[in-house]
């Protein structure tokens, strides 16, 4: 697996907001700096200018740009050469060829089209592609949809198809994946309940708009104590154990005892 260590919860915040950019940065556990869809046409140059006047750390910052076919594309790459910023993420990634011009930066690669989520194998193993991320409303806008989700709050099959085309293509290159945002701000508890199935479904890292979703990310990643004193028993255990034994009452083999590492691994601990 890459090193991606910006994780789990990544704040979007508007490039032309330069006023946001340090509480974005205090309140999460990376930036995401859009200079794509939340800042309009005639704001692309002012956000430009304030990505380069008002800098952060950039080992906890990530910078979105626009598709590589757009004329904003060369802009941006042109203003990040006046900054110290090296990790991007591309919107609307189709193919290994948008990625051409990128040597030099780690790239999370946005698969949030029809053609961006059936490349998302060929992108994920391209060297500079740290980690895939999916997107739902930009994939269901590009089929000619008009909701990736159900009247019940929950992601329609082909957004549910998407995401996990697109967390498969990361695993299978050994790369991070980041699931989506969840866009109902004020509906806290159904981003529990995703942000929660996306650490069980392996998604390293999630996306979010506002930083009252960031503590509920960071709280589903984080293991709870009674999760965590399993993990060490039973990896405990297995010290004593050779193949397939009972702990508990359960069988415990190979994926049991990776999974155990998984949540060690969460509540901050290496190896």
């Amino acid at each position: 697996m890459t090193d991606f260590a910006m994780g789990p919860a990544l704040l979007f915040c508007p490039a032309d907001r330069p006023e946001r950019f340090s509480k974005a940065a205090e309140r999460s556990d990376a930036v995401i700096l859009d200079l794509e869809d939340a800042v309009a046409p005639g704001a692309k140059a002012a956000a430009r200018e304030a990505l380069i006047s008002h800098p952060l750390d950039p080992a906890k910052t990530i910078v979105r740009v626009n598709p590589a076919q757009s004329h904003d594309f060369a802009l941006d790459l042109q203003a990040l050469r006046d900054t110290r910023y090296r990790t991007i993420m591309l919107a609307k990634a189709e193919g290994r060829e948008d990625l051409w011009t990128l040597s030099g930066f780690d790239v999370v690669a946005l698969c949030e089209t029809a053609r961006g989520v059936l490349k998302a194998t060929e992108l994920a193993e391209e060297p500079n592609v740290v980690a895939l991320m999916w997107g739902a409303e930009d994939l269901v806008a590009s089929l000619g949809g008009t909701a990736s989700r159900a009247d019940d709050g929950g992601y329609r099959d082909i957004a549910l198809h998407a995401r996990s085309t697109v967390l498969l293509a990361a695993a299978a290159a050994g790369k991070h994946a980041v699931d989506a945002v969840y866009v109902n701000i004020p509906d806290l508890g159904g981003l529990a309940v995703e942000a929660r199935d996306a650490v069980a479904s392996g998604f390293g890292l999630k996306a979010c708009i506002h930083p009252s979703q960031v503590p509920v990310i960071r709280e589903a990643y984080r293991p709870s104590a009674e999760e965590e004193q399993f993990a060490r028993e039973l990896l405990a255990a297995a010290q004593h154990e050779g193949g397939v034994f009972t702990f508990r009452g359960k069988m415990v083999d190979g994926p049991i005892l990776r999974h155990a590492e998984q949540t060690l691994r969460r509540a901050g601990h290496k190896g």
